[in-house]
């Protein structure tokens, strides 16, 4: 009892953080694209055992780069890669649409991932359908052929037409198939709102604006009105379903530039948000729809046109309650990129040490989790060694609701041999639990992340060589919000 009161008092009286550069808390993220086998699987018609086997060293590999998070695409194309009763399995699983494998992917992905102590959120497009028109890749139920009219062919990809509101209430329903049936920590979009324009091809939605105008004139307003409400459902759905869950969106880095709108940032970017993708990002935000943005900052520090500190600095001023977290372009990491400063892993480093500074940003995500296999050791030891050489937990949600977990109970360490088994007792509200270790008799820092030695869904975790004469081990539960419990110290059986 004595040592849990001093846990309590010790734990109630941080209120700082071990240092800016390691963070207890800190977003630390990589996206697992899908689409076009970019990571997983490999290549289409791989054997259960070759996807599985791909998955499991996928989250090793960021689990031992500290990673605590991944983003998997689910849902590119108007597809599953989960058990849909809406949309069929996706053709770049099996080869074939509409045949699945013989497991569920994002069931299996939470629960390694979980076991690994990482968070996923789930990543849906939400008007893409095909890629590519020219490969016949459709199977005959998809909601395609039974309803022609709400789609559309622009360039050579097909879409939802945005501009119905039979779109908004589908995209939504998907939705909420997902978030009832799934134990996820976020639902997920990128980029892709409105498709990126085609240089002398107008986009063809203007029988749904004769059909559906509203109120507007404009079609570029209607436009972005069409985003705002699939945005909106898409947050009320969540929340009728599974308010803890949370709601994010990976915009192109740049909202407008300054140019054009006095608030806008200070680049000079080709295609901007606001006026070619049509989401009005900023007043997402501000109306609490979404719970965080992840701008994709994949320029490098100084580029003339789209400057990663300028834009870094712009969203974070820009945040408006939402936790700000910036996307990094660790995929443009080449011997022989264009740009010179992309020949080393450095430039990863200098922008996480300069988010790192400003207090209103959370932290990073990875394009994609490729990178951290392809570039080897040269990544990892740039990461590792220094920016993330400790776990990290990820942030509290600034517009979820906490949910305050219960300490676990019956923490008991058991010695096999060299092995030490260290097992505890579920409480209510526990989705993780934080594994920390100090040095015997010195039980003084619970926010310093040094002394986190492994974060589980697990009620389990085998210890090799504890060295349990100079060590002492404690556990927390987090909950689905990342909120913390008190620790409680592991007693010896």
């Amino acid at each position: 009892m004595k040592n849990l009161k001093f846990i309590i008092l010790i734990l109630l009286c941080q209120t700082k953080l071990f240092s800016q550069e390691s963070p207890k808390r800190e977003m630390r993220a990589a996206w697992i694209s899908t689409v076009d086998n970019i990571d997983w699987p490999s290549k289409p018609g791989l054997s259960d055992k070759q996807m599985k086997a791909e998955m499991i060293s996928i989250l090793d590999n960021l689990r031992s780069n500290n990673l605590n998070t991944v983003i998997f695409q689910i849902r590119p194309t108007a597809d599953a890669y989960y058990k849909s009763t809406k949309e069929p399995a996706s053709h770049w699983i099996t080869g074939t649409q509409g045949v699945a494998p013989g497991f569920d992917p994002l069931q299996m992905m939470i629960d390694e991932a979980g076991k690994r102590g990482m968070n996923v959120h789930v990543w849906l497009n939400p008007y893409r359908v095909q890629k590519d028109t020219v490969k016949d890749v459709l199977t005959k139920s998809h909601l395609y052929f039974k309803k022609p009219e709400l789609f559309l062919t622009y360039g050579k990809s097909r879409y939802f037409n945005p501009g119905y509101k039979e779109t908004r209430d589908f995209v939504s329903s998907v939705v909420g198939e997902i978030v009832r049936n799934y134990d996820i920590q976020a639902v997920h979009m990128d980029d892709y709102f409105y498709p990126y324009k085609i240089e002398g091809q107008e986009f063809p939605d203007e029988k749904a604006f004769a059909k559906e105008p509203r109120q507007f004139k404009d079609k570029d307003d209607w436009r972005r009105d069409n985003v705002d409400l699939i945005i909106k459902q898409i947050r009320d759905t969540i929340i009728a379903n599974k308010p803890e869950v949370e709601f994010g969106i990976s915009p192109f880095g740049v909202w407008r530039n300054i140019v054009k709108d006095s608030q806008g940032s200070n680049t000079k970017a080709g295609a901007t948000n606001y006026d070619d993708l049509y989401a009005d990002i900023l007043k997402w935000q501000k109306e609490n729809w979404i719970d965080y943005v992840t701008p994709q900052l994949y320029w490098h520090i100084g580029f003339d046109r789209a400057n990663f500190e300028v834009l870094a600095k712009w969203w974070a001023e820009h945040k408006y309650g939402a936790n700000v977290y910036v996307g990094h372009g660790d995929y443009k990491i080449s011997n022989t990129a264009k740009e010179p400063e992309w020949r080393s892993p450095d430039q990863i480093v200098k922008q996480i040490e300069m988010i790192r500074k400003m207090p209103l940003i959370d932290g990073s995500m990875h394009f994609t989790a490729n990178s951290f296999f392809k570039k080897g050791d040269t990544l990892r030891n740039a990461l590792v060694e220094k920016q993330y050489k400790y776990i990290a937990l990820t942030p509290e949600a600034n517009r979820i609701t906490r949910i305050k977990p219960n300490t676990p109970t019956n923490a008991v360490i058991a010695k096999k041999g060299d092995t030490a088994v260290l097992t505890w007792k579920a409480e209510m509200y526990d989705k993780k639990y934080v594994i920390y270790r100090f040095p015997k008799g010195k039980i003084t820092d619970f926010s310093n992340s040094a002394n986190i030695y492994y974060v589980t869904a697990l009620t389990k975790l085998e210890v090799p060589n504890p060295d349990l004469e100079n060590y002492v081990y404690a556990v927390s539960a987090l909950s689905q919000t990342q909120t913390e419990s008190i620790p409680v110290e592991f007693t010896t059986k």
